[in-house]
């Protein structure tokens, strides 16, 4: 296996390399040995999805159930095994794996954030390999170093995320349940819009009105 055919398959498929680590340099949770390929949704994922069966047969979970089909069968293809941020509990450990990658980071929220979709991130999936094969440096610094303004601070219009406290999930939902609450119900947080580097992951409206009704339905 070489990094550069997997990407190209990844992209094929309508997905992104959003973190690659060598298991035991890093010690990534839940696994032994080789190469783990984080998978995620970038800017080919929306009419990827929005074409395949899972998008249009009105069952639920559409997004879960095409990173399962198309994840899985990456798997099959290239000799790796799946794993995947849902289906639990017991859920995988796709923070510990995100952090470990270098590629993601805590925010001053406390939110993830990633160094090309900044906190729009949305894993699909991971590919590991038994045995482990050449991997890209990461990124030595979160993007947050870099923002001055740091605008994901003062985006939430009702104080739910913030510095140097705790996500406050009540007061989220309630806005998300009243008239103001529509603009991220349709357009997605407006924290995780606020971040500059949100803009690499070419995520649309659309798209985002979806994840908000998986996570307020």
């Amino acid at each position: 296996m070489t990094y550069a055919r997997l990407r190209a398959a990844a992209e094929a498929d309508g997905l992104i390399v959003m973190g690659a680590l060598d298991v035991a340099a890093t010690g990534a949770r839940g696994l032994t040995g080789g190469s783990l390929i984080l998978l995620g949704a970038g800017p080919a994922f929306w009419p990827a999805f929005t074409a395949s069966p899972e998008a249009q047969d009105g069952a639920p979970d559409p997004v879960d159930r095409w990173s399962a089909r198309v994840i899985g069968g990456l798997a099959a293809k290239l000799g790796a095994t799946a794993h995947f941020p849902f289906g639990g509990p017991p859920y995988t450990p796709f923070i510990d794996w995100a952090l470990k990658s270098g590629r993601a980071f805590s925010s001053p929220t406390g939110m993830l954030v990633h160094d090309t979709v900044g906190m729009m991130i949305s894993y699909r999936g991971a590919l590991h390999f038994a045995d482990p094969f050449a991997l890209p440096a990461a990124t030595a610094a979160s993007p947050c170093d870099i923002c001055v303004e740091k605008p994901c601070l003062t985006a939430c219009p009702v104080g739910a995320l913030g510095a140097d406290r705790p996500y406050d999930v009540p007061r989220c939902h309630d806005y998300l349940d009243s008239p103001a609450g529509q603009s991220c119900m349709m357009q997605g947080c407006a924290v995780r819009r606020a971040c500059p580097f949100s803009r690499g992951a070419g995520r649309r409206p659309a798209q985002s009105a979806l994840h908000m009704r998986s996570f307020h339905p």
